[in-house]
C-alpha cells in the first residue's frame, strides 16, 4: 500500500482522488501568504510499520512564476507508488518562517526520512548538499522582504551539519538512469542553506535521515527529468531501511 499527503502554502486545494492510506490533493497557484497549514485533508492513517517520507520544495520566489522544486515534488507525489507513505510540502522562502514549518512538520508526521529541494537557478544537474553552514548572507530579499547579511542561522549552533542522506549512492543511481546529478559542497547563503541548517539542527539527537537536494530550474532540465532523480533519491535512502 502506498500514501501520499500534501501540504501547500496555496490559498485553494483540490481533492483529487484517494491514495490507499491518505490522500493526494493539487493546488493552484495563486500564492497563500497567511501561515503554512494543512489542505483540507485528514491525518493520514499510516500503518505504524510503515516508513515515512517527508519531502518538500519551496514557492515561487523572486519575482518567478513557479518554482520547479517544488513543481517536482508535486510531480512525485502524483505518481507515487514507493513502498512507504509519502508526505509533501511546500515551504516558504522566508528566513525562520521555511525552518519553523518543516519543524512542525516533522512533529506532525514523526517521518523517517526528511529530504528538503530547492532550485538553484543556474546549475543543470540535481545536486544532493553535503554541507549547511551556520550563515545567512541572502543576495536578494525573502518573500517577507528580509535582507540577512553575515548572521548566524542558530545563533551559538554549530559552524555547519554534513547531511544524514547517502549524497554518493544518490549521485550513482541517478546517473546510472541517466539523469544528470553530483555532489555539491556549498548550499549557498539563502533560504535554501538555512533550511538544510535548522532541519539538521532540530535534528541532532535523533537518527532521522533528512538533508537537501538543489534541483536545477525546469528551463534547464525538464521538470520530468527532475521528478524522476527525486524519486531515485527517495529510493536509494529506502533501500537502506530495507
Amino acid at each position: 500500500m502506498h500514501s501520499v499527503v500534501t501540504r501547500l502554502p496555496y490559498s485553494r486545494a483540490q481533492k483529487i482522488r484517494p491514495l490507499g492510506l491518505g490522500y493526494a490533493y493539487v493546488a493552484t497557484r495563486r500564492p497563500f501568504h497567511g501561515q503554512t497549514g494543512r489542505t483540507k485533508a485528514q491525518s493520514p492513517r499510516y500503518d505504524g510499520c510503515m516508513t515515512t517520507v517527508l519531502l518538500t520544495g519551496f514557492e515561487p520566489f523572486g519575482g518567478a512564476s513557479s518554482n520547479s522544486s517544488w513543481d517536482a515534488v508535486h510531480l512525485v507525489a502524483q505518481g507515487w507508488h514507493g513502498a512507504a507513505a509519502l508526505v509533501t510540502a511546500c515551504l516558504p522562502v522566508e528566513f525562520g518562517r521555511a525552518g519553523d514549518a518543516l519543524d512542525s512538520l516533522i512533529a506532525e508526521h514523526k517521518p523517517d526520512i526528511v529530504i528538503a529541494t530547492g532550485v538553484a537557478n543556474g546549475r543543470t544537474a540535481l545536486t544532493p548538499e553535503r554541507v549547511a553552514i551556520n550563515l545567512v548572507d541572502a543576495r536578494i530579499p525573502d518573500n517577507a522582504g528580509a535582507l540577512p547579511t553575515d548572521e548566524a542561522v542558530v545563533t551559538g549552533g554549530p559552524d555547519a551539519y554534513f547531511t544524514r542522506l547517502p549524497v554518493r549512492t544518490m549521485v550513482e543511481r541517478m546517473t546510472v538512469a541517466g539523469i544528470p546529478a553530483e555532489i555539491s559542497l556549498s548550499a549557498g547563503g539563502y533560504v535554501c542553506n538555512a533550511t538544510m541548517y535548522r532541519l539538521l539542527h532540530g535534528l541532532a539527537d535523533r537518527e532521522t535521515v533528512a538533508g537537501f537536494i538543489h534541483v536545477p530550474d525546469s528551463n534547464d532540465l525538464p521538470l520530468e527529468t527532475i521528478a524522476a532523480g527525486l524519486r531515485e533519491a527517495i529510493a536509494t535512502v529506502l533501500d537502506r531501511f530495507n
